[in-house]
């Protein structure tokens, strides 16, 4: 069964669309999950899973998310991974400056000692 998942934003609700879809079944034709529905338990009981998703269609669900302009709360993730490269950056041009630095002062000393004459 080949799922393809569709997010929307719905800013007057405040919240996000989902729909699941089955495709490549007859022409015209794409099944659609229904609402979910709630079912109560007796205290112990099991419950199946309310959906079951392959890797390929849970990447899409993300995918959706993402174009909806969710992100992660923790922080990990593209975003979080951008802003520790960035800060990673940062650190390393101040060291390369500060040896520039070093190195350039270095070049006079040594010039200035070949200057002097014994």
């Amino acid at each position: 069964m080949e799922l393809t998942v569709r997010a929307n934003r719905q800013p007057w609700t405040d919240g996000i669309e989902i729909a699941v879809l089955h495709l490549g079944g007859r022409p015209g034709l794409a099944p659609s999950i229904g609402a979910i529905t709630m079912t109560p338990l007796i205290d112990g009981q099991i419950s199946e899973p309310t959906m079951r998703l392959t890797n390929e269609a849970a990447q899409l669900l993300m995918d959706e998310l993402w174009r909806c302009g969710l992100r992660p709360s923790e922080g990990s993730g593209s975003a979080g991974s951008l802003a520790a490269t960035e800060r990673h950056l940062a650190d390393m041009r101040r060291i390369a400056f500060e040896r520039f630095e070093e190195a350039s002062k270095l070049s006079d000393w040594v010039g200035a000692l070949a200057q002097c004459k014994p």
